[in-house]
């Protein structure tokens, strides 16, 4: 009889155990889905100029610290070109400041203008390069196109423009 009382004694006492071990598995379950769900918080900028226009998206952050720059141009006038040419230009960027230079993105105002860019970071007195592809197939006259560089400088975006007078 004893060992009968001693097993169901156990019984009871590890089902209790058990009971709290499971009930603090949820508990933290909820504390960890609490703190990833503040980790994954938008940042917020304080930079109202910065702001998305409805439809567009906001170019991710980068979290390197911050360099500065300076670029050869930050506007370029292809002058006259036919419809329907291609043209690029590149845009040299020098990074001026202490830390490397990380260009995430570079986002063009509108489909007719295709990026590249130089993405292996660009360390201090170094230059990269930022192309910037247009197809004039869609327009007549003159048009002004421009495209924003994402980088890890405190005035980002940069904004890069370019102009063209389209001849038919």
């Amino acid at each position: 009889m004893k060992k009968t009382l001693s097993i169901i004694a156990l019984s009871i006492i590890g089902f209790g155990l058990v009971s709290c071990k499971k009930e603090n598995k949820e508990t933290q379950s909820a504390e960890t889905s609490t703190i990833d769900s503040a980790a994954v918080a938008a940042p917020v900028t304080t930079d109202s100029a910065a702001a998305p226009v409805a439809g567009e998206t906001v170019a991710p952050v980068s979290n390197e610290p911050s360099t500065s720059v300076a670029l050869s141009e930050n506007s370029f006038d292809f002058g006259k070109i036919k419809k329907g040419d291609k043209v690029e230009h590149v845009y040299e960027i020098t990074n001026t400041g202490k830390n490397p230079l990380i260009i995430s993105e570079v986002k063009p105002g509108c489909g007719c203008t295709a990026p590249d860019f130089t993405k292996e970071p660009i360390m201090p007195g170094k230059k990269g390069k930022v192309t910037l592809h247009f197809d004039s197939s869609s327009f007549d006259g003159n048009v002004q196109k421009y495209a924003d560089v994402f980088a890890n400088v405190e005035k980002a975006p940069i904004r890069l423009t370019f102009t063209a007078n389209i001849q038919p």
